[in-house]
């Protein structure tokens, strides 16, 4: 751990020192200009240096008037389409279309492009005031180009604050109203706000006073939430030594946020919610090292991403699939031709070709097949870059995918051994509204859903063993709870040759950072609570309140009894609850 870490200053200094010996600039907070919430200088002195030639003409349009005008209009694109479309996408006067920010390429066949992407310029700004209203300041912005994209609390736990102080000031003290926090179906200014301490780092992309819902951007420990100590320094390190890495910050700016449209109905009246979608910590993670390792080793390899409920799978999904659609080796040679999306959600269809346009700003990247096999063979011979198809036409895309040898292809599978729906919904659907079935009926359509249900839970799995490994093929499958032979297909072996996942996001971290509910927390049998109130009530010498609570630790936590007892609920729930979630609708 530092020395002298006793003041929030002193974090803040590790934090900003780090960052500017590693290729970021510290701003000058005198230069933030709180009425357009933006950083003039820097911005003008990017478009000058990268755009000289188109600079030299909008001056011959604006003469001495250039710099103010090329601000107005700034302002009022960020204020029409918002942050992030103006950061990836530019504005455009007089004819004069400007970049506000470069992108790394995908390879190195333009090193025009990569040139221009090095001269980006982050920057880091203490202690900035946001405000015309008053002298409030930020500890930390982080900036693009004099563009603001982040914000930062920071706290230190030697002070007696930690990161939740950091949380609540955003919410009790920052108003959403100052230009720089405006959210109003985009971010007009920063994308993110991030809390953080020495041990937790936490983040939104909407300021909403009270309201405001902070996510955990956190590594996990031993399979819970929080971080991993960190021997030579604070555990949560990793933000500025790694998210915040100039390549890493750049990556997620450009190909992770993205901006969430979703539609519902009130009284039949029709409306839209916009979500900002940062990714949490193991979503990053996750998709970094699938990509990674698929341009070291190539086509032809099986990866299993165990990632609980709650775990924002499509949105990985969604990132994984783009990237890898565009990944390219050291030889600069594509690594995939086509990517197969293998899904039954219209919301993960819908949810990839908006967040895929983000990034292209075009259509046709995303083909739905919504028809026949032969809609799908077309896709897959004609090299359409993303496809997405359905669990029951899968193993037409491998049999497709087997007669173009010469291409090479990435499957990403939504919920590896899922059964939500088909024969088993409907049969389901069908018991529950008969309200004559007999028990006889009831139970013989259950043991039909059990039948139909091992068969759809080991579909994939065995179509794939069946086809055999085709070195022109990676699969990714995706899964909350595999079972052991899906494992057994598609994970990798540990130190002790045991198959395990490639990536974990564990349901006791989903459970630890409130995503979803633990349903062991309150289960009791009713022998055991029946056996528990006889015993007290034989006894009028026992206080009741406190026998209950010293009979029920000794029971509870008994080892044999934990034991038994962990085999009981699994069990129950695979065979009893887990058929009966999903109609409940929660």
């Amino acid at each position: 751990m530092p020395n002298n870490i006793h003041t929030e200053n002193t974090f803040e200094d590790a934090i900003t020192e780090h960052l500017t010996s590693h290729g970021w600039h510290l701003g000058n907070k005198s230069d933030f200009d709180a009425k357009v919430a933006l950083d003039k200088k820097a911005v003008l002195d990017f478009i000058k240096n990268t755009q000289e030639e188109k600079w030299n003409k909008f001056v011959e349009f604006y003469a001495k008037d250039a710099e103010a005008k090329f601000t107005a209009r700034l302002v009022k694109e960020l204020k029409l389409r918002g942050m992030l479309d103006v950061v990836r996408h530019g504005i455009t006067d007089s004819g004069i279309k400007f970049k506000l920010a470069y992108f790394k390429p995908d390879s190195n066949l333009n090193p025009e492009t990569l040139e221009l992407y090095n001269k980006n310029k982050l920057y880091c700004t203490r202690q900035v005031n946001f405000s015309t209203k008053n002298k409030k300041s930020i500890d930390l912005l982080l900036s693009l180009n004099g563009l603001p994209i982040a914000t930062a609390e920071l706290k230190n736990q030697f002070t007696g604050q930690n990161v939740q102080h950091g949380i609540r000031q955003y919410r009790k003290d920052r108003d959403p109203r100052e230009l720089l926090f405006q959210f109003n179906k985009n971010a007009k200014r920063a994308l993110v706000h991030f809390a953080l301490d020495s041990d937790e780092v936490y983040f939104t992309t909407k300021l909403d006073n009270k309201q405001t819902r902070f996510f955990p951007f956190n590594k996990g420990f031993e399979s819970g939430a929080g971080n991993p100590p960190n021997d030579e320094g604070y555990k949560t390190a990793y933000f500025w030594e790694e998210v915040l890495e100039r390549d890493s910050w750049l990556e997620i700016i450009g190909r992770f946020i993205h901006l969430q449209e979703d539609e519902y109905r009130v009284n039949g009246n029709p409306y839209k919610k916009y979500t900002m979608i940062f990714p949490r910590y193991h979503q990053l993670d996750a998709v970094r090292k699938l990509s990674t390792d698929s341009k070291t080793n190539g086509v032809g390899k099986n990866y299993l991403v165990q990632h609980s409920a709650g775990s924002g799978k499509s949105n990985s999904i969604a990132w994984l699939a783009y990237r890898l659609s565009s990944l390219y080796d050291d030889a600069d040679n594509r690594i995939f031709d086509s990517i197969i999306v293998v899904t039954d959600k219209n919301v993960l269809d819908q949810q990839l070709q908006n967040t895929i346009y983000q990034f292209e700003h075009k259509q046709g990247v995303v083909e739905r097949i919504d028809q026949d096999s032969k809609q799908l063979a077309a896709a897959i011979e004609n090299g359409k870059n993303i496809v997405i198809t359905t669990l029951q036409k899968f193993p037409y895309a491998l049999e497709h995918m087997a007669k173009v040898p010469n291409r090479t292809y990435a499957v990403l599978i939504d919920e590896a051994h899922s059964s939500q729906g088909g024969k088993s919904s409907r049969m389901m659907n069908e018991a529950l509204a008969n309200q004559n079935t007999s028990s006889e009926e009831a139970e013989r359509i259950e043991q039909e859903i059990e039948g139909a249900e091992d068969e759809t839970d080991d579909f994939i799995r065995e179509t794939i063993r069946k086809q055999g490994k085709q070195p022109n093929v990676s699969t990714y499958a995706f899964t909350a709870t595999p079972k052991p032979k899906t494992l057994e297909v598609f994970g990798v072996k540990d130190a002790e040759g045991k198959p395990i996942p490639f990536h974990l996001y564990s349901m006791r971290q989903a459970i630890e950072e409130g995503f979803i509910l633990d349903v062991l927390k309150n289960y009791v049998t009713y022998k055991q609570y029946y056996e528990l109130s006889k015993q007290i009530e034989d006894d009028p010498e026992l206080n009741k309140k406190k026998a209950t609570r010293a009979i029920a630790r000794v029971v509870s936590f008994h080892p044999h009894v934990v034991t038994k007892k962990t085999e009981i609920i699994v069990e129950h729930f695979r065979s009893v609850v887990m058929k009966w979630s999903s109609f409940s609708g929660h």
